[in-house]
């Protein structure tokens, strides 16, 4: 048994001290204090994820925004990289894909909130940090308050001020914070500078937040350190193995810093320090890895596992405001004076891809969905339910928690709790390094004056497992004590309907306080233990609702669903009701619409439609193969999955056709490996190495083009380094790290209809002293490894489920 007593009693927050935050009284104020943040008078958590709007299409920005909200973001961050806007000092462009107003106009639209981080310097992985090369060369001292500095900032400023002109709160608009600098751990006062010119400027939010990360030396009470964690590290050296600070992010506890990040690019030791002064400000999050880029010497595999674990532990640990770092992967611009990624050529460690930044992120380069978005999913769906809650309570570790990085053999748990109700986070997963299942195993957990026992009979914790369980939490006016199941959110369904997700394939028991909750019915076994009612022998899955009956006569249900649904639910406002959907493929929800991309059976809607039979909007959304509207269902009263209604989606055309694919020539001899001086680090091939690449033309049919959604270009290889090209254009890259290369060709489809795109592959030398993760290593041949196995078109069509027909 696994013992631990909550704190009945836990100490309010600081208030007051930090400068920051809305005059208190406004109707949608938001205020900080020691503990977490507060929006219209009550506790707030939000969730954050970064969008660079400057490296996508404006033209999609809107869509793939609506991805972001369906995933359970609420606030979007993006970067302001001043080299995209003012490559030639004094000649500024906002226009296209770099309106920074347009994109946060967007936002707006779409209810969604807006971090501004304006640098000046950013990092990102840009070229010079996002420096235009001309403020290197200028006589000043960048990154400090030399006022030759401040001078070249002051325009900068003015014009992110007059982008966000009447977008700020004071207007009504969605800039909840702005960020200033990034990674700069040594200059407090330089801070305060930028903060007071900013305001200036009219840049303006109610949070105004800095990076805290490698001990960082911020001015008291004037910004809100951010904190972040990854599960790699491509800045790491190629060493064979998992990066030493990433494994404290796979273990609950207070701590907020992670001293490695952009600790390659620090020029002097910081002296570690206690985070005693850290208590001041609330536990927030801006880098939580979504995923991870590839440098050139080091390309990792990021699991969507060691993304949602990751996150999950920082939410034990005391997170109040999860930030990820990319949340939507992006292609870096080329600039009109030079490509604008981080490289050795700039004097930096690691050479990026010159285009690709995709981060293996929740949403990638193009728009695709990967499965870090369905685990980081769930978790916002509670979040949207219970984060507030969350946001107050204090984290309590249990004895003999590990001190040790090192330990994979103690299981890692703890409780946030606010003295009388709680959570319960168990931590069995971490990448590289596998975890040992857990026999035997219970949690005895003294909470407001009462040992709360879960589960009632001992179980194995599989390896690999990460959840969340309910203490002490109310279902309607009754209390639920303890749960085997991972709360989802509540949907407003006539009587709240609490939503709950099966856990690491473990049993599902309920267990509500027999003083408040007097009858429970559904397909499960209930039982009264003492002062306790138990519900067990559930069968969890689309038609596991339970009526809870509380003391006072009120109801309540609770839906429990096995886990691979719950991994499929969304959830929104639809036909003018709060809805949860389950979908194999990735579905959207905007003005009562249901979007869903790619090819699927059917989905599922709980409360079921109002309507008899659905329709699908054709449209310039929808695939070739939905052009006759509507498409009539049978009648929907007799297509039910459980308590779900069951809505069946009109059947694919054909596949798209094949692409054509004609070698051109064939490598030459694999490249010597070139060590950066500097670095010590292996630098990726130049522009003349691509004259040994292996070239291929390929063709792709105007009929892949039949719809407007995207079209992916799928190349499954082996190598060094791709680049694509149409004409002269380079248009995309990937350093080879294993997966799929995927190109959506929907931006270029008219020049790649008539030039076609020419494919250049670098074989990879079996000595080239790059690290690529273990389970994806090439057998070489003859000291190398090229091979391209296949090319596919993937169409991504949209079937937009518009209502009763």
């Amino acid at each position: 048994m696994r013992r631990l007593s909550v704190p009945g009693r836990i100490p309010p927050p600081m208030e007051g001290h930090l400068r920051l935050g809305d005059l208190p009284h406004g109707p949608d104020a938001i205020t900080v204090n020691s503990r977490h943040l507060s929006r219209a008078g009550r506790p707030w958590f939000p969730v954050m994820g970064e969008f660079h709007y400057g490296r996508y299409p404006a033209e999609e920005w809107r869509e793939e925004l609506l991805k972001v909200r369906a995933g359970g973001v609420g606030v979007v961050a993006a970067y302001v990289f001043w080299n995209l806007h003012e490559e030639q000092r004094g000649t500024f462009d906002w226009s296209g894909d770099r309106d920074l107003r347009r994109f946060v106009a967007t936002c707006a639209e779409l209810g969604l909130d807006v971090v501004v981080r304006i640098g000046p310097w950013g990092h990102g992985e840009s070229r010079n940090g996002g420096f235009p090369d001309w403020v290197l060369a200028a006589d000043c001292v960048p990154r400090t308050d030399d006022p030759r500095y401040i001078e070249l900032v002051w325009p900068l400023f003015e014009q992110i001020g007059a982008q966000l002109a009447g977008l700020t709160r004071e207007h009504g608009g969605p800039v909840v914070a702005v960020q200033v600098e990034n990674e700069l751990y040594d200059q407090p006062e330089h801070l305060v500078t930028l903060k007071r010119i900013a305001k200036a400027a009219g840049i303006d939010a109610p949070l105004w937040t800095a990076t805290g990360w490698g001990h960082a030396r911020l001015p008291a009470d004037e910004l809100i350190p951010l904190f972040g964690g990854y599960s790699e590290a491509a800045w790491d050296t190629a060493h064979d193995g998992w990066p030493q600070q990433s494994r404290a992010h796979y273990f609950f506890g207070p701590g907020r810093d992670d001293d490695s990040i952009g600790a390659d690019l620090r020029t002097t030791e910081v002296a570690a320090s206690d985070e005693s002064h850290l208590a001041r400000y609330p536990f927030a999050t801006c880098e939580l890895g979504g995923g991870m880029y590839t440098s050139y010497h080091r390309r990792p595999v990021v699991a969507a596992p060691d993304v949602a674990a990751l996150a999950l532990v920082k939410l034990g640990s005391g997170s109040v405001w999860q930030g990820y770092y990319m949340y939507h992967g992006a292609s870096q611009k080329i600039g009109e004076l030079s490509t604008l990624q981080e490289s050795h050529a700039t004097g930096y460690p690691n050479d990026c891809p010159v285009i690709n930044y995709d981060f293996q992120a929740p949403l990638g380069e193009y728009g695709q969905f990967r499965d870090s978005y369905r685990h980081l999913r769930l978790q916002h769906l509670w979040l949207a339910c219970d984060g507030p809650d969350l946001a107050t309570m204090t984290l309590t570790m249990p004895q003999g928690a590990p001190a040790d990085t090192a330990d994979r053999e103690t299981l890692r748990w703890c409780v946030r709790s606010d003295g009388r109700s709680g959570f319960l986070f168990v931590n069995n997963h971490q990448p590289v390094e596998t975890l040992p299942a857990h026999d035997g195993v219970q949690f005895a957990v003294e909470l407001d004056g009462r040992e709360l026992v879960v589960p009632s009979e001992p179980v194995t914790v599989p390896s690999g497992a990460y959840f969340v369980w309910p203490l002490a939490r109310k279902v309607g006016a009754g209390v639920l004590l303890t749960a085997t199941a991972q709360p989802m959110g509540v949907v407003e369904a006539g009587e709240p309907v609490h939503v709950f997700a099966q856990t690491a394939g473990i049993a599902v028991e309920l267990v509500f306080d027999g003083a408040t909750v007097t009858e429970v019915e559904g397909p499960a076994t209930v039982r009264r233990v003492g002062d306790r009612v138990v519900v067990t022998e559930l069968t969890p899955g689309p038609g596991c609702l339970l009526r809870v009956t509380d003391a006072g006569g009120g109801r309540a249900a609770v839906l429990v669903l096995d886990g691979d649904s719950a991994l499929t639910a969304t959830r929104g406002r639809l036909w003018d009701a709060d809805r949860l959907v389950l979908s194999d493929r990735p579905a959207v929800i905007d003005d009562g619409r249901l979007t869903v991309y790619g090819s699927g059976d059917a989905v599922r809607v709980f409360p079921p439609p109002p309507f008899a039979a659905p329709s699908f909007r054709a449209s310039k959304d929808a695939a070739p193969s939905f052009a006759a509207p509507p498409f009539e269902a049978p009648p929907f009263e007799t297509l039910t999955d459980g308590v779900f209604g069951l809505i069946p989606l009109p059947a694919h055309g054909d596949a798209a056709p094949p692409a054509g694919v004609e070698a051109l020539k064939p490598a030459g001899p694999a490249r010597q490996p070139v060590i950066d001086a500097v670095s010590g680090r292996a630098s990726a091939p130049t522009d003349a190495d691509f004259d040994q690449a292996a070239v291929y033309r390929i063709t792709v049919p105007a009929e892949a083009f039949a719809g407007d959604g995207e079209v992916l270009l799928r190349l499954d290889w082996t190598g060094d380094v791709g680049r694509a090209y149409i004409g002269d254009r380079l248009v995309a890259d990937q350093f080879w790290y294993g997966p799929a290369w995927e190109i959506g060709l929907r931006r270029f489809r008219e020049d790649v209809l008539e030039h076609g795109l020419e494919l250049r592959l670098l074989p990879l030398r079996a000595d080239a002293p790059v690290f690529v993760s273990p389970e994806v290593r090439p057998a070489y041949r003859d000291g190398s490894a090229l091979e391209l196995r296949s090319v596919t078109l993937i169409p991504v069509p949209r079937v937009v489920v518009t209502g009763g027909g």
